[in-house]
């Protein structure tokens, strides 16, 4: 398997599993805090597309999904290419209001899409590009993605946690 793949593997199982988590569940569930501060499933999925989408636009030195279109509408939000959710009061997390399930659906899959094209045809040596410099060591193009893809799956799990809750009652 080459790394194209590999990754493609990796990132591919990401919409069945963000599917799962959100499909059929009111704007109300959506919006449902287990608790005092705690994330919400829409602003775990919301968050953890945002942070892809930022990071793959950052790659491909290319605009945000979120700004090319109405989705901040879709979630009641300002089309802000800076706000992914990290650093969130939790005045911040209640105002990420999706519309619906299939908002959340949409704009990962359209985030998806984006980062498949990225991942299509990478070689090994490619992995090794730095693409930030800001750090020490400094990143490159493999840790982004590995880093990308952790993130996605640790939110996904959590939103996948708290519809568990949501559906015990």
């Amino acid at each position: 398997m080459n790394v194209s793949d590999l990754l493609t593997e990796a990132y591919d199982r990401l919409p069945d599993l963000v599917r799962a988590a959100v499909d059929g569940l009111s704007p109300e569930q959506l919006r449902h805090q287990p608790g005092p501060g705690a994330n919400s499933i829409g602003w775990l999925v919301w968050h953890l597309t945002r942070v892809q989408d930022h990071h793959i636009a950052d790659l491909l030195d290319a605009d945000q999904v979120w700004v090319s279109g109405d989705w901040a509408g879709r979630f009641g939000l300002a089309a802000s290419p800076d706000d992914t959710g990290y650093g969130h009061s939790a005045a911040e997390v209640a105002a990420v209001r999706p519309e619906s399930a299939q908002a959340l659906i949409d704009y990962y899959e359209a985030v998806a899409a984006r980062t498949g094209s990225l991942l299509a045809g990478l070689g090994p040596a490619d992995l090794d590009r730095v693409v930030d410099e800001a750090w020490d060591p400094p990143v490159t193009l493999g840790v982004r993605l590995v880093s990308i893809a952790e993130d996605d799956l640790q939110h996904v799990g959590q939103a996948a946690y708290v519809r568990g809750l949501i559906e015990a009652g």
